[in-house]
Protein backbone atom coordinates (compact mmCIF):
# COMPACT_ATOMS: atom_id res chain seq x y z
CA UNK A 1 0.00 0.00 0.00
CA UNK A 2 1.39 3.41 -0.94
CA UNK A 3 1.85 6.04 1.68
CA UNK A 4 -0.65 8.82 2.14
CA UNK A 5 0.31 12.41 1.34
CA UNK A 6 0.08 13.85 4.85
CA UNK A 7 0.87 17.42 5.82
CA UNK A 8 2.84 18.49 8.83
CA UNK A 9 0.68 18.99 11.89
CA UNK A 10 -0.07 22.72 11.69
CA UNK A 11 -3.33 22.29 13.55
CA UNK A 12 -4.00 24.16 16.76
CA UNK A 13 -3.60 21.88 19.76
CA UNK A 14 -7.31 22.04 20.52
CA UNK A 15 -8.38 21.23 16.94
CA UNK A 16 -10.66 18.21 16.88
CA UNK A 17 -9.53 15.52 14.46
CA UNK A 18 -10.98 12.31 13.10
CA UNK A 19 -9.18 9.07 12.37
CA UNK A 20 -9.54 7.55 8.92
CA UNK A 21 -11.98 5.03 10.39
CA UNK A 22 -14.09 7.82 11.87
CA UNK A 23 -14.06 9.68 8.55
CA UNK A 24 -15.11 6.49 6.76
CA UNK A 25 -18.01 6.01 9.17
CA UNK A 26 -19.09 9.64 8.83
CA UNK A 27 -19.02 9.47 5.02
CA UNK A 28 -20.34 5.89 4.95
CA UNK A 29 -17.47 4.68 2.77
CA UNK A 30 -14.52 2.35 3.26
CA UNK A 31 -11.22 3.50 4.72
CA UNK A 32 -9.67 2.74 1.33
CA UNK A 33 -12.07 5.29 -0.20
CA UNK A 34 -10.99 7.82 2.44
CA UNK A 35 -7.36 7.19 1.47
CA UNK A 36 -8.29 7.82 -2.16
CA UNK A 37 -10.04 11.08 -1.21
CA UNK A 38 -6.84 12.19 0.52
CA UNK A 39 -4.62 11.17 -2.41
CA UNK A 40 -6.92 12.99 -4.87
CA UNK A 41 -6.93 16.23 -2.81
CA UNK A 42 -10.61 15.93 -1.87
CA UNK A 43 -9.50 15.84 1.77
CA UNK A 44 -6.36 17.00 3.51
CA UNK A 45 -4.88 14.98 6.34
CA UNK A 46 -1.96 15.36 8.69
CA UNK A 47 0.03 13.07 10.89
CA UNK A 48 -0.75 13.47 14.58
CA UNK A 49 0.94 11.12 16.99
CA UNK A 50 2.11 9.01 14.04
CA UNK A 51 -1.44 8.42 12.80
CA UNK A 52 -3.20 10.06 9.85
CA UNK A 53 -6.04 12.34 10.96
CA UNK A 54 -8.42 14.72 9.23
CA UNK A 55 -9.59 17.94 10.90
CA UNK A 56 -13.23 17.72 11.97
CA UNK A 57 -13.82 21.25 10.63
CA UNK A 58 -13.65 19.81 7.11
CA UNK A 59 -17.06 18.17 7.71
CA UNK A 60 -20.62 19.17 8.42
CA UNK A 61 -23.72 17.07 9.05
CA UNK A 62 -23.99 16.23 5.36
CA UNK A 63 -20.42 15.01 4.91
CA UNK A 64 -17.54 17.08 3.56
CA UNK A 65 -18.28 20.78 4.13
CA UNK A 66 -19.98 22.38 1.14
CA UNK A 67 -17.18 24.78 0.11
CA UNK A 68 -14.20 22.71 1.27
CA UNK A 69 -13.31 21.13 -2.08
CA UNK A 70 -13.60 24.42 -3.95
CA UNK A 71 -11.42 26.18 -1.40
CA UNK A 72 -8.72 23.51 -1.49
CA UNK A 73 -8.80 23.47 -5.31
CA UNK A 74 -8.27 27.25 -5.37
CA UNK A 75 -5.30 26.96 -3.01
CA UNK A 76 -3.62 24.01 -4.71
CA UNK A 77 -4.27 25.29 -8.25
CA UNK A 78 -2.90 28.66 -7.14
CA UNK A 79 0.46 27.17 -6.26
CA UNK A 80 0.06 26.31 -2.58
CA UNK A 81 1.56 23.01 -1.45
CA UNK A 82 -0.54 20.73 0.75
CA UNK A 83 1.42 21.96 3.78
CA UNK A 84 0.86 25.61 2.84
CA UNK A 85 -2.85 24.98 2.23
CA UNK A 86 -3.28 23.28 5.61
CA UNK A 87 -1.39 26.07 7.35
CA UNK A 88 -3.56 28.71 5.58
CA UNK A 89 -6.77 26.88 6.54
CA UNK A 90 -5.79 27.10 10.22
CA UNK A 91 -4.37 30.64 10.33
CA UNK A 92 -6.90 33.05 11.82
CA UNK A 93 -8.14 35.84 9.59
CA UNK A 94 -8.05 38.86 11.87
CA UNK A 95 -11.07 40.78 10.62
CA UNK A 96 -13.22 37.63 10.54
CA UNK A 97 -11.93 36.30 13.84
CA UNK A 98 -11.98 32.75 12.39
CA UNK A 99 -9.78 30.18 10.78
CA UNK A 100 -10.71 29.74 7.11
CA UNK A 101 -11.58 26.10 7.94
CA UNK A 102 -14.07 27.29 10.56
CA UNK A 103 -15.44 29.97 8.25
CA UNK A 104 -16.62 27.21 5.91
CA UNK A 105 -19.50 26.73 8.36
CA UNK A 106 -20.57 30.39 8.38
CA UNK A 107 -21.88 33.03 6.04
CA UNK A 108 -18.21 33.99 5.44
CA UNK A 109 -17.41 30.89 3.36
CA UNK A 110 -17.49 32.67 0.01
CA UNK A 111 -15.41 35.54 1.41
CA UNK A 112 -12.78 33.01 2.49
CA UNK A 113 -12.73 31.54 -1.03
CA UNK A 114 -12.23 35.05 -2.49
CA UNK A 115 -9.34 35.61 -0.09
CA UNK A 116 -7.84 32.27 -1.07
CA UNK A 117 -7.98 33.33 -4.71
CA UNK A 118 -6.21 36.57 -3.89
CA UNK A 119 -3.57 34.81 -1.78
CA UNK A 120 -2.92 32.14 -4.39
CA UNK A 121 -2.20 34.41 -7.29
Amino acid sequence: MSSLPLTEDFLPEDAQTLTLGEVAARLRVSTNRVRTLIRDHHLLACSRGGEPVVPALFFDDGGIAKHFNGLVDVLLDGGFSRDEAMRWLFTEIDDLGLYPAAALHTHSAREVIRRAQAAAF
